[in-house]
């Protein structure tokens, strides 16, 4: 395994579904999914944000989340951000206390804004057999709230999800990837 250094990159998701606000501002979803390759040939690879997530509660610090990745732009606070075995996990509060917040939150709640967005450093990365750049250790700095996604399988929900919806999601996220693999074949 070579390690490659990186500056800050930025990955995009965008939900299937509209995004309604719950509690006023709180939202949670996926800003990232495992093992699928986004629109620019990368894949995270499960464990990829570890270490940077028990740095970063070591430090006593968090992850941004931001409007659009513009770091003058802080929109809310992300209360959790995890790994689970589907990908980067998080839940926060957009803050309508600011204006830029009131902003989000009506675009959000409008369906205008349906897209999340990781910014980060790779740490650790390499090149599969197809070309594709397996992303194995990364350092998380913001998670953004952003127009238009690079990764479109992944989604965003309302809080108070259920299980059974989430995984309706993922099979139809995989009957879609199917179609366009067999239409590419036509």
């Amino acid at each position: 395994m070579r390690t490659i250094e990186y500056g800050l990159e930025t990955k995009f998701c965008r939900p299937g579904e509209a995004i309604t606000l719950t509690d006023g501002c709180r939202i949670e979803g996926y800003a990232s999914l495992f093992g699928l390759a986004d629109q620019g040939g990368d894949v995270v690879m499960p464990g990829a944000y570890g270490r940077s997530l028990k740095r970063l509660k070591a430090e006593g610090r968090a992850v941004r989340m931001l409007w659009q990745h513009d770091a003058g732009q802080p929109i809310g606070v992300w209360d959790e951000i995890a790994e689970d075995g589907r990908g980067l996990c998080v839940k926060g509060r957009i803050l309508t206390e600011i204006g830029k917040g009131r902003e989000a939150a009506a675009l959000v709640a409008a369906g205008a804004i349906d897209g999340l967005s990781i910014g980060y450093r790779t740490v650790t990365a390499e090149k599969d057999a197809k070309g594709q750049r397996l992303l194995r250790e990364v350092e998380l700095w913001e998670v953004s709230l952003v127009t238009f996604p690079m990764l479109p399988e992944a989604r965003v929900s309302a809080k108070g999800d259920t299980p059974e919806a989430a995984a309706l999601r993922e099979l139809a996220a995989l009957f879609e990837e199917a179609r366009r693999t067999l239409a590419g074949r036509a």
